[in-house]
């Protein structure tokens, strides 16, 4: 395989706009790719033209407006090329109109009451910043989702308004340092995807796996991931060569599928790629995402996002690193080497700092899911309280800055900002902090509470904006001084001062976090219920709004959508617990326990001890009447929930009362499968699911 040869040979990229499409067209183009220019309709025929003969020519009968609604996942309605021409003939036909809108059905999508049932129509508007490709025989043209009435149905228009409202805060504001020669400044990502991958035929066996994505009943492995044996580990063979199918599926994408490793908890697996601006990155993290569970069915396998698909073992995350680019090939994030570089450094390091301060409850709400909810806080994944990691030694430079003494590191000299140097400060210095949800690792930030199967446009989407925020303010009080450098010098030590509280170097995982972090004003929303509402805070329907990202009705709608999936998804989970264990579990001990009977009736007969007998029957038949008391509760629990209207109230009463009832439920049904007869047990066990993989 010769990967520079197959490398995005499935995507309609620069090059190939360059070679299929004429001069005027390509520069037009580009135009509205760089700078958001409006696309002429004539240019989209003639792109729309090239588009679908390069297409046909690669095998593909029909394109698809390939979009990412408010389900999480991507959709996509294939409309065939052909066009009727009379006496039975058709031609293969693709126009700019086609490119450019399309009008999928949008009455079955999440709304979260933007609008009725009724009111089917939705558009898709082409996003030219993100390459066509071809999925199988069909051409896949990235779009916006969007209501009759203009309201955002999806994920990807946020994202968009987001990157441009970074992108005017950050131009503006780097003028006033000199900047004059950039004209576009970029957010970039790069999604560490983990995932866990299990044998398909075990996983047709679970109930719980396939109809909620975790185990929701398991009893410990005498082995787990104790002897950190799998992190890093020589990958197996069968395993490496799902791997290696995944790699060139990626890579014909235009996928920079870069880096693969055994993770921690046995079965687990990390794919990590070249970062890539955000719009971009967040389409390519969602198809690798799909192709990542197709390439495992051919495998034999199945391929597990869920963020926590098992207890006592590490979760799964997606490890977003964020940086911020101009088109000068600055990052942004970038210490430097000249006091110029310094002063621009720090100015948008603070202004992270200060965001991410300022709207903690934001970012936390932007990776509000339940299955996120099991990992947060477990000893894989950091806290549900935000704070901010930036190591010793630019702690130090922080502090030394904002009280105005000598920083006594590697280079002690008095810090002015600007006019001496920067302590050279290499990209890794000090260790890194796993606890820490969001921590500075060189040259950008690596957000860590995302879980694996979020899209990371939510996420994203909420910190382009915060930090859009504070440069605007920072532009406010910085373009009307009367010396620049003093008053530089004097923003940059007042924003460490002010946000020092969110700067934590520590152990995330500690018992004395949560308190010290009480004292330090920060936010300890531990569930989604807590989470989500945060949203339609004032101040953050503020901020939101004033950069045109979200409207009010548009927060309100994904506050709705979001707890109302949150509920469905707890509501399906105690839903399948109950029928797993009235069907399964408890039929399962009943015969183990008759079978024990029998062999009693024998050993009586024959005078034997029947001291293992009676313990096991009376453990079992204990747990088992446990077990049918938990279900019963459960059941009833369940039959309260459909008096509550209101939304919010639900979600919190499926947090507070259906999970607690689960987790009953669960515990002796686990201790039943730890002494219960192995062929009895109807389901395979974590040691089979985890170990088992060959």
């Amino acid at each position: 395989m010769n990967i520079p040869e197959i490398f995005g040979i499935d995507v309609f990229d620069e090059n190939v706009m360059q070679q299929r499409l004429p001069k005027s067209v390509y520069k037009s183009l580009k135009k509205t790719i760089q700078s958001g220019e409006p696309l002429d309709i004539d240019v989209a025929n003639v792109v729309a033209a090239a588009m679908k003969d390069w297409a046909v020519e690669k095998g593909c009968t029909h394109y698809t407006h390939w979009f990412q609604p408010m389900t999480g996942i991507t959709a996509e309605k294939h409309d065939s090329f052909i066009s009727p021409i009379g006496d039975g003939k058709i031609i293969m036909e693709f126009s700019g109109k086609e490119l450019v809108k399309g009008e999928p059905d949008a009455s079955s999508f999440p709304s979260g009451g933007l609008r009725a049932t009724f009111e089917a129509r939705g558009y898709t508007a082409w996003d030219p910043t993100s390459y066509a490709f071809i999925k199988g025989k069909s051409l896949c043209i990235p779009t916006a989702f969007c209501s009759y009435t203009g309201e955002a149905l999806d994920k990807k228009t946020p994202l968009l308004r987001s990157m441009e409202a970074l992108n005017k805060s950050a131009v503006r504001l780097l003028k006033l340092f000199g900047a004059d020669n950039v004209t576009r400044v970029t957010a970039n990502v790069g999604p560490e995807q983990e995932y866990f991958l299990i044998d398909r035929e075990m996983y047709s066996k679970r109930k719980d796996l396939i109809l909620t994505g975790r185990t929701l009943f398991g009893a410990p492995a005498p082995k787990g991931q104790e002897l950190e044996d799998h992190y890093f580990g020589t990958i197996k063979t069968r395993v490496n060569a799902y791997m290696e199918d995944l790699d060139e599926q990626l890579w014909r994408l235009g996928i920079c599928a870069k880096t693969k490793h055994n993770e921690v908890a046995p079965a687990q697996h990390e794919l990590a790629p070249i970062f890539g601006t955000t719009n971009i990155a967040t389409d390519h993290n969602q198809l690798t995402m799909e192709i990542m569970k197709r390439t495992a069915r051919k495998h034999g396998f199945k391929c597990l996002l869920h963020e926590k698909p098992f207890a006592g073992v590490n979760g799964s995350g997606k490890h977003n690193n964020w940086s911020v680019s101009t088109n000068t090939g600055v990052n942004l994030l970038d210490p430097g080497t000249t006091p110029a570089e310094n002063a621009q450094f720090l100015t948008f390091l603070v202004a992270v700092i200060k965001a991410v301060n300022d709207y903690q409850d934001l970012l936390r709400a932007s990776v509000a899911t339940a299955g996120n909810d099991h990992r947060l806080g477990a000893n894989e994944a950091p806290p549900a309280i935000i704070s901010i990691f930036l190591g010793d030694e630019l702690t130090e430079i922080l502090e030394a800055l904002a009280e105005g003494h000598k920083y006594e590191g590697k280079a002690k000299t008095q810090m002015e900002i600007g006019v001496d140097v920067l302590p050279k400060f290499p990209k890794d210095t000090t260790d890194r902090n796993r606890t820490s949800p969001f921590a500075f690792t060189g040259n950008k930030f690596e957000f860590r509470m995302p879980g694996s199967k979020l899209s990371c446009a939510g996420p994203m989407t909420i910190l382009n904006t915060i930090v859009a925020e504070v440069l605007d303010q920072f532009y406010d009080e910085l373009e009307k001084a009367d010396d620049f450098q003093d008053a530089l010098d004097s923003l940059i030590k007042r924003t460490i001062s002010e946000n020092k509280n969110i700067i934590f170097n520590g152990n995330g995982y500690s018992a004395e976090w949560p308190a010290e972090a009480e004292k330090r004003g920060l936010m300890n929303l531990k569930s989604t219920p807590d989470a989500v509402p945060v949203y339609l805070a004032d101040k953050n329907v503020e901020v939101l709004s004033k950069h045109g990202v979200y409207s009010k009705v548009e927060l309100e709608s994904r506050v709705e959508i979001l707890l109302d999936e949150y509920v469905k998804i707890v509501n399906i989970e105690a839903l399948t617990m109950i029928d797993m264990a009235k069907k399964d579990i408890l039929p399962a001990a009943m015969s183990y326990v008759k079978d024990l009977g029998e062999t009693a009736a024998t050993a009586t007969a024959l005078g034997a001890d029947l001291t293992v007998e009676k313990e096991l029957v009376t453990r079992l038949s204990s747990l088992a009447a446990s077990t049918y008391k938990a279900m019963n509760e459960l059941e009833e629990a369940e039959v309260k929930a459909g008096d509550i209207v209101d939304t919010e109230e639900l979600a919190r009463y499926y947090h507070d009362v259906i999970l607690t009832k689960m987790g009953e439920l669960r515990a002796p049904a686990d201790q039943m499968e730890a002494i219960c007869g192995e062929k009895y047990w109807p389901y395979p066990t974590y040691e089979q699911l985890l170990f088992y993989v060959k």
